[in-house]
């Protein structure tokens, strides 16, 4: 694997793996600061800053950003998440020396015109309200602020329209020279590339970047309770959970696959109990939320408010079938899928780039493919009863419900499903 790292004396951190077979390369900058990094006042300015980046810079208009890159083929995008935010592209190769210039343009001198940010507040407060107009999204809000509030983690990425339009230049000058330092950047790239080349580029590049390290952020305090938003809709939306691993917990891969086998795919015993078996709604999954000090598991369900009676009991009963007989045969499945997803994504310079500067923001070092599979092939049927006795009874349950609500138990109901045979297993 031609994977090569090279960290600058400023602390930013120069990572890629040269694909060779291909004719194109996508590289990014990923900052180690998202909405955890927030002060409750500041709640989606991580996610503000990410589009004004794109909004003009000391040397280019917005304009400019947008017809340079597409003057080439090339595409500019960025995300914002709870522990980071990324701005990349994907260009052909010999266009790397373009595509790194634009990206080391809006972040070491962003130009925040009062004008255009006017313009994507309004943007934003949009964005705002037809997420909370999506009852499936707006119900994970609700879910992390019941799971961790009052806190960072438990906040909207988004933020809040009180908290968005309240934001002026300065405070996104101030946020960017606190949190956007060269010891907490990586800059990652896959595909067709010169490692060389990209050094030499980013060397020169953001040399304006504080080599001071950025502030920690504050950690995460898993609580658990309910949120309950009761509106008049066809289906009710439920996302139930509990605390999970965090990234670097040597049970990690275990809750990964145990929500693989729970309800990650069409095999998956929730998929086949509660939709094909009884019909009981169209969609059902199991999920894992990683972070570096902290996680979440949890399940999501949409369905008529005439069948929320029998779903829960049925879901519930399943959460705690698992401590008992999680099987090795349902377990090869839930590896096979997690191994095939992760060579998949080897295979896309994008997900490769955005796994890499992952792995450098949260280990230090990348994680070799052999090594993640020898990781997910150890993990046995009797590590999986152990993770699910651990997660269902080892913390507060977790609810949250948009829609009509009658006949969804309430969270001490949820919570003493778990606080008997299931808490023996713990210790088992």
């Amino acid at each position: 694997m031609s994977v090569r790292i090279t960290p600058l004396d400023s602390g930013l951190t120069v990572i890629s793996h040269n694909m060779r077979q291909l004719e194109s390369a996508a590289l990014g900058v990923w900052v180690g600061a998202g909405s955890r990094s927030e002060t409750a006042e500041l709640n989606g300015i991580s996610h503000l800053l990410e589009h004004m980046a794109f909004k003009g810079t000391k040397r280019r208009s917005a304009r400019q950003i947008a017809e340079e890159i597409e003057a080439v083929g090339g595409e500019l995008n960025a995300s914002t998440s709870v522990e980071n935010t990324s701005f990349y592209a994907r260009i052909l190769e010999p266009d790397l020396d373009l595509a790194l210039d634009i990206l080391s343009d809006i972040l070491v001198a962003p130009a925040f015109d009062p004008e255009e940010l006017r313009r994507e507040q309004h943007v934003i407060l949009q964005e705002i309200g037809a997420a909370n107009d999506t009852p499936d999204d707006y119900v994970f809000d609700l879910f992390q602020e019941a799971a961790w509030p009052n806190q960072p983690m438990g906040r909207p990425i988004l933020g809040t329209k009180d908290t968005v339009r309240g934001f002026g230049p300065g405070d996104l000058r101030n946020y960017l020279s606190t949190h956007y330092r060269a010891p907490a950047t990586v800059l990652a790239a896959a595909g067709s590339l010169d490692h060389d080349k990209l050094v030499r580029l980013a060397e020169e590049r953001f040399t304006a970047l504080s080599t001071k390290d950025a502030p920690a952020m504050e950690p995460g305090r898993y609580v658990g309770g309910e949120m309950r938003e009761r509106r008049k809709l066809m289906e009710t939306q439920i996302v139930l959970g509990f605390e999970g691993m965090s990234v670097i917990s040597p049970d990690y891969f275990g809750a990964q696959l145990l929500a693989g086998l729970l309800g990650g795919g069409m095999s998956s015993r929730l998929f086949q109990e509660v939709r094909e078996h009884r019909g009981l709604c169209y969609s059902i999954y199991a999920f894992h939320w990683a972070f570096s000090d902290t996680g979440l598991f949890g399940i999501h369900a949409a369905t008529g408010e005439d069948d929320i009676a029998q779903l829960m009991p049925v879901m519930l009963d399943e959460l705690e079938r698992v401590v008992d007989d999680a099987a090795e045969e349902e377990l090869a499945r839930a590896r096979a899928q997690m191994r095939a997803s992760l060579l998949m994504a080897m295979e896309s310079p994008a997900a490769r780039a955005n796994q890499l500067a992952r792995q450098m923001l949260i280990f230090g070092r990348p994680l070799t493919t052999e090594e993640i599979v020898e990781r997910i092939e150890t993990v046995s049927a009797a590590d999986i009863r152990r993770i699910a006795a651990t997660v269902f009874s080892g913390s507060r349950p977790t609810l949250a419900t948009v829609g009509p609500d009658a006949g969804i138990p309430g969270i001490d109901d949820i919570a003493s499903r778990f606080a008997g045979p299931t808490s023996l297993a713990v210790g088992a």
